[in-house]
This record gives structure tokens, sequence and C-alpha cells, in this order.
């Protein structure tokens, strides 16, 4: 196999370069009515002109299974005339985004077995990327938009959350330097984000403009610290936050502000690979820049990459008049060109083409899928050991059959809990326990679906983390009062938390000490029948996604 070739790019034309700047949003499902967010996801055609008209520089790619984000990955790289940059957040493993690959608990999980065994968690942190790093090529991915090296000093951050390894930057500079370390093995990008640090918000960026207000000093020990690590570790690209410092910057988001990419990243902080923006999409910046003038402020800024840009066609015109007129040097994207193409030559394994020979079956092309290299036995096991070693259980749930008992199960947005089935933990196990399963949504429930003056003896599983978009952190106000309501009534046999810990330690205030709780980070099927294997303190085995109690 030889290596493909990248073009001379000072011979491409403005606009061809420009486009090597710009990534686009697509899914991994493979047709378009499966799209399953289609206000950001380009359909078939589109996508298709702009990988092989306009020559886009990447796709970043959500949804699907790992199969078929394998044969979107050839598709799309069989369209470009210049290899692709292929990305997922895939912060927990490939998993978290594809199924059939392993899903990892949320980072923070590494931070609560590193309080016990630091030394543990790095190792389980560096197995973490390594796998993560091998299963994305493995499907045709070249680039991790992981790790999260924001501190998550903030209980109310709606955003960052349980993504975060921790909640001190000593913390998070070790176990995200471990996760580098690991994906390192392999010839992939790494991300570090969100600079210059999302950890202590208590505001979504991608709603509304965060701000940290704190003074040099602190941020200098806190927020800029795992970057550093990062850097000195030689993380391949920079993800840029859309939140105010005034600080560093009191006028423009750090995405746009030529004072901390230029001046902090560059200069101060000696970072040479990519610098990408977070999603132009997002609130934060789409709202008061539009979409062109974003780009070209942030390209301004120091930025390489122009991550999700609403128009991509519209943004490539506007960033070339931008040149044309004299507001932005043609040296700022040429530099930025230079700088992908690097990082396209470290991951050059991916993008190959068989020798000319006079044998046709040589001309076959490789599988899309490495079916062998998805959820190894290895893989499986480092993903029960970290569900094992970070999760907690007081005490274990007794027998109330007589009782006729329930299992009240309640999640932030049911109809997107794809983790839920009659075959997950959280249904299953219960159900061979002779619990009566009642599934509710948190968020849209009104505050009276229940007659809470005849509730019978209900182990209560709540299903709640930080995620994007939810505009909050925290307890829903009905999972709340039904927490209340059974508490109040004595009829709480037992109390599950799966996501957030500061779900959980609301909660533990309030909890009798007599009654048993566990709590996981992990909201996945295998979190679910880990925790409560043992909660129950039965007997229970696995056989691929169902599960059987004798």
């Amino acid at each position: 196999m030889t290596t493909l070739g990248l073009p001379d790019f000072e011979s491409l034309s403005l606009e061809a370069q420009i486009a090597q700047l710009v990534v686009v949003r697509a899914s991994g499902y493979l047709f378009d009515h499966q799209r399953r967010y289609p206000q950001w996801e380009l359909d078939q055609t589109s996508l298709r002109h702009c990988v092989e008209t306009l020559g886009i520089g990447g796709v970043i790619l959500l949804g699907g299974s790992a199969v078929e984000v394998g044969v979107r990955s050839q598709q799309l790289q069989a369209w470009a005339d210049i290899p692709l940059l292929l990305a997922a957040d895939i912060e927990e493993g490939v998993g978290q985004r594809f199924t059939g690959a392993t899903h990892f608990p949320p980072p923070m999980a590494l931070s609560a077995i590193a309080d016990r065994d630091l030394a543990l968690a790095c190792d389980y942190a560096q197995q973490m990327g390594a796998i993560t790093a091998q299963e994305a090529i493995a499907i045709g991915l070249n680039w991790v938009l992981a790790p999260v090296v924001d501190v998550n000093n903030n209980a109310d951050n709606p955003v960052i959350n349980v993504r975060a390894f921790g909640d001190t930057p000593e913390r998070v500079s070790q176990l995200s330097r471990a996760f580098i370390q690991g994906a390192q093995q392999f010839p992939i990008l790494t991300t570090a984000k969100h600079f210059p640090g999302h950890g202590d918000t208590a505001v979504d960026s991608h709603l509304h403009l965060p701000e940290i207000p704190h003074d040099l000093a602190r941020l200098e020990a806190v927020e800029l610290a795992p970057f550093r690590a990062a850097i000195a570790q030689q993380v391949d690209a920079v993800m840029t936050a859309h939140l105010r410092v005034p600080t560093f910057d009191a006028q423009l988001p750090a995405t746009l502000s030529p004072a901390i990419l230029t001046g902090l990243l560059r200069r101060d902080l000696g970072f040479q690979g990519l610098i990408v923006t977070d999603a132009l999409i997002m609130g934060a910046i789409a709202e008061r820049y539009g979409p062109y003038e974003a780009a070209v402020m942030a390209l301004e800024a120091g930025a390489d990459v122009l991550l999700m840009p609403a128009d991509p066609a519209g943004t490539i015109a506007a960033v070339a008049e931008a040149v044309r007129i004299g507001r932005l040097n043609p040296a700022v994207i040429q530099a930025a060109v230079a700088r992908i193409w690097r990082a396209k030559q470290k991951v050059s394994h991916a993008l190959t083409i068989p020798p000319e020979t006079c044998h046709a079956w040589e001309h076959i092309p490789p599988p899309p899928v490495q079916l062998e290299q998805l959820a190894t036995s290895t893989a499986r096991q480092t993903l029960h050991n970290i569900l094992t070693a970070s999760m907690t259980v007081r005490g274990t749930v007794t027998d109330r059959l007589d009782s006729a008992p329930q299992s009240l199960v309640i999640v932030d947005d049911v109809l997107m809990a794809d983790w839920l089935s009659p075959q997950a933990g959280a249904i299953a196990i219960p159900t061979a326990q002779g619990y009566c399963t009642r599934l509710v949504d948190g968020r849209s429930c009104p505050l009276a679906p229940l007659d809470f003056d005849s509730l019978p003896p209900t182990l209560l599983q709540i299903f709640s983390r930080g995620n994007p978009f939810r505009g909050r952190a925290g307890l829903s106000d009905f999972a709340a009062q039904c927490f209340t309501q059974l508490n109040a009534q004595n009829s709480l046999v037992g109390l599950v938390v799966y996501g957030s810990p500061y779900v959980l330690e609301s909660l533990l205030a309030e909890l009798p000490p007599t009654v048993p709780y566990g709590f996981t980070y992990s909201q996945t099927p295998e979190g679910q029948a880990v925790l409560l294997t043992q909660l129950f303190a039965t007997k229970v085995r696995t056989v691929g996604d169902r599960t059987f109690t004798n």
C-alpha cells in the first residue's frame, strides 16, 4: 500500500484552501430519513456536495452503529479528492456515539477510582484512551474530540459536569494525560477541550454565553493547568470554549479572541497544533455574531478549523471575501492549512490506495470495519473493571414481595433513552425480583401523575446527568417530589442514581440510613446490570443485552 499524497496546498485556489478549514456534521446513519438531528446534520446530497465540490477538510459524525459508521467513513473518503479528517465526540469511548462499540462511563468515574487508588485510575484512563483510539480507527475515524480537560468545580455546571475527569486541576491533569498517552499508541488525533476552561460555569454555551470572572492567579492555577499538561503530553488539537473570560479579553468570547487564542494559547502556552472552534452553530456564538462573521473572527483570532458552520458554502465565500478586501491576511489561511496537512499526514495510515498492478483482485478495497478490533474481550473486561471500581453501594434491597412493590424509573428524557429496554438491567433485574416497573419522564411529566396517598413499596431509580441543551444540572422537580413523598411515607425500599454524583449528594442528606442505595456514573445497560446485581445481592448472568436472574 502507498500513502495517498496530499497536494501542495499553496497550489490550491483560495476557496479550496478555506474549504480545508471547514468541518461539517453528518449522521453516521446512511440514509436521510434516519437522521436524528436533521437541523444540524447535512442530508446526503448536501454532504456529497460539500465533500466532492467544495472540498471541505473534514466531517464530524454522530449516530448509527459502529458498522454503519465504517461504511459511512469509507463512503466519505471515496468522495474526497483530498483525504478527510473524520471526527467524533467520543469522550466515553466509541460506543458513546456508535452502538456495538465499547461505551465507558463518563470520565468523572475515573476520579472516583482515583480517590482510593490514583495509580489504578491512571492505568484505567490510559486503557480507555487506547481502546477508544483502536476502536475509532477500526471504523474509519481518525480524530478523537477528547479528552475534556475542564475542571468541573461547579456542581451546577449543566454542560461539562461528569464529562470532566474531576474537580481539581491536579486530578484532571493526571487522568487526561493518561488518556492521551493511551490514545498515542495509535496514529490518531486527540483534542483537549474547552480552552481556556469551561468547568466553573452554570450556563450552557450551547444556549447562551457564559462568563468566567476569575483573576489571573486563579485561572493559571486551576483552568489553565490541565491544558498545560495536555500540551506537554503533545495533544494534537485544542478546542475553544464559547465563553467570555474578562481577565484575558473583556469583550470577545474565547473562540473569537486573538488575545486568548493567539496570545495565550499560541504564544504563552506554546501550543503548535490544531486550534479547532467549538461548534459555530451553538447559541453562545451564533445568536450574537451570525454564521459568517463568527467564522471570519475565529480565523482572525487564531483558529485553524471551523467546526459545524451553519452554512458551509456561505462561510467559505465570506472568508474568501475577507481575504480579498484585505481584512484577513492570506498567510493566516495558509498557516492553518499547513497545520491541517501535518495532522492529515499523521493519520495517513487510513488514507491509502492499492498499488497499481495488473492484478484486479489486488484493487479490492479493505473492509470498512475491522470487527475484530471492536468490543474485544480486553475492552469489555476493562469496562467491567471501571464500572465495578467506580460505583457505590450501601446495603442490599430486601424482598418485600408480599406488598406488590414497584420500581419507579425516572429519566430526564425518556424519548432519548436508547439505553433502556425490557432487557436492560434497570428494567429486567427488578422485574425478575417481582417488581412492577413504571417508567416516567422526569422533565415533561406533570407533578401529579402518581397517587401519592397510596404509594406501594418503591425502588426509586433516577437517571440524571448534566447534558448539553438541558440548560440545567441536577434533579428534576418531579424526581425530587417523588423522592420526598416516598421518603415521608416510609415507602422507599431502595434508591438508585445513574449519572450525576451531584444528584446523589442532594438526596443523601435526606435518605434514612436504613434505606439501601446504589450509584453509578454509567447509564448504560452494562452499568445498570453491574450496579443492581450487587444492590439486590443476587446472582445475575448477562448474555448479550439480556439479563437473567438465577
